[in-house]
């Protein structure tokens, strides 16, 4: 709770800059408020505080926002440019701090209503930043189907809490689970319809198929440093927003909803892998990918059992430190070589050995290849899903992986293979320490993924 009550006295201060004239402050005082949050964050732990039956800040909450500050804390060293517009700089810090804030409702609910009110918090801010490059035909037209698509999967969500509210005369998640438990064979099939159709809103969220439709293009169109907050940050917290539901309050009725999902996950897994092979543009790849790795987070999900929430809490990281630095290796390649093509990597290695490489790990990590921490999410992503009896869904994600390790390595041939451009690419300290930072982080939790995973 001391995260969000801070968080959103950030995204206050963040306005309240431009009325008092310390816009040049704000960068560096967001970033020690960050680390401040992160610090008392983890105070919390083993604390298990329930705030007036809406939200409870238990062991799982406290990892999932850690996770998320965490990587915002990255995003922000990463995409220090992004600020930099004087007429809206104070504007982009206030609404980034209020999504994260939504991010961190999202991961310690326990009432429907602040299911909803985290996800519209978290939603609003991406909209109005995914339009924000005002001059870009591109950046509008993404938020605009982000505003609408978005909006689409609230009413898929909020009917199904309507219905389920209308079975169980409650929004509460622990009351729901005992209406569950005490109804086993006369549970009204209202409840199930609800179930369904809150998987669906979610399944938007998530991006995961068929209701991904919308995340190319969003993710295309949208400012670069954006499209990095939406792959990492959005996709946590509403994964783990929900797990929280599935998982917890719905497991009950798991063999009406674990069937549906193992048809999306491995729609997910194919549909994300198989697109991507057939991009050329960088950022689009990486979209159809963040798509794919829904479907590896989705196993962990169906699976249920001991070891969803630390498989999920680990993947996250991993994917979500690869996916910030390859989108910060983007924005720097894409805005010195004119666009985001996988050919604009070409020679890449002799012009900045350092992007060179932090590309190189973080791709390795996306797709998996050890001794990087993405090798270990997926290896307990696939643990999980295998002993909870998901062995024919574990082969569709190891031969969805086979593709992805083909795109992934379509970057490393072009930035060591094949001849570009010699002009040296310049980057801040900023970024230099960025991608330092996710270097060692990914090779880390490669070598000692023990620690992350105890934690649940």
């Amino acid at each position: 709770m001391t995260a969000l009550i801070l968080l959103s006295s950030l995204g206050v201060i963040a306005l309240l800059a431009e009325i008092f004239s310390f816009k040049k402050l704000l960068y560096p005082v967001v970033l020690l408020g960050l680390i401040t949050t992160f610090i008392l964050n983890l105070v919390d732990w083993n604390t298990d505080h329930l705030y007036f039956g809406m939200m409870r800040y238990d062991n799982f909450a406290v990892a999932f926002s850690s996770v998320l500050i965490g990587i915002t804390f990255l995003w922000f060293i990463m995409s220090e440019g992004f600020f930099k517009e004087e007429t809206s700089l104070t504007d982009h810090f206030a609404l980034i701090l209020f999504a994260l804030a939504g991010g961190v409702i999202m991961v310690s609910y326990t009432n429907m209503t602040m299911l909803f009110l985290g996800i519209e918090i978290l939603s609003i801010p991406m909209y109005v930043l995914a339009g924000s490059k005002k001059e870009d035909v591109a950046s509008n037209e993404a938020g605009f189907k982000y505003l609408i698509m978005g909006a689409f999967a609230t009413g898929f969500l909020l009917f199904g809490i309507t219905l389920i509210y209308g079975s169980t005369a409650s929004f509460d998640l622990p009351t729901i689970a005992d209406f569950v438990a005490s109804h086993q064979g006369t549970i009204p099939t209202m409840f199930y319809v609800g179930v369904l159709l809150m998987m669906v809103g979610l399944g938007f969220k998530v991006s995961a198929v068929p209701f991904h439709f919308w995340a190319p293009d969003v993710y295309q169109g949208a400012p670069t440093p954006v499209t990095a907050f939406m792959a990492t940050v959005v996709k946590t917290a509403a994964f783990a927003a929900f797990l929280r539901l599935f998982a917890g309050t719905f497991a009950g009725v798991g063999g009406i909803w674990t069937e549906v999902l193992c048809v999306m996950a491995a729609l997910t897994l194919l549909t994300g892998n198989i697109t991507a092979v057939l991009q050329s543009s960088a950022k689009r790849m990486l979209a159809y990918s963040s798509i794919a790795h829904a479907g590896y987070m989705l196993l962990a999900l169906i699976a249920l059992n001991q070891f969803s929430q630390s498989s999920i809490l680990f993947y996250t990281l991993a994917y979500s430190i690869g996916s910030i630095a390859s989108f910060g290796v983007l924005s720097a390649v894409a805005t010195a070589r004119g666009n985001d093509a996988v050919d604009s990597f070409n020679g890449l290695a002799k012009s900045n050995p350092l992007l060179a490489f932090a590309m190189t790990v973080a791709v390795l990590s996306l797709a998996g290849i050890p001794p990087t921490a993405g090798f270990f999410a997926k290896y307990y992503i696939f643990t999980a899903a295998f002993q909870a009896g998901y062995g024919w869904l574990v082969l569709i994600a190891i031969l969805a992986s086979l593709i992805g390790v083909y795109y992934y390595f379509r970057i490393i041939i072009a930035m060591y293979f094949k001849q570009g451009s010699e002009e040296k690419i310049e980057i801040s300290f900023n970024h230099k320490l960025l991608f330092v930072i996710t270097i060692l982080l990914t090779i880390a939790l490669g070598v000692m993924p023990e620690y992350i995973i105890r934690l649940l």
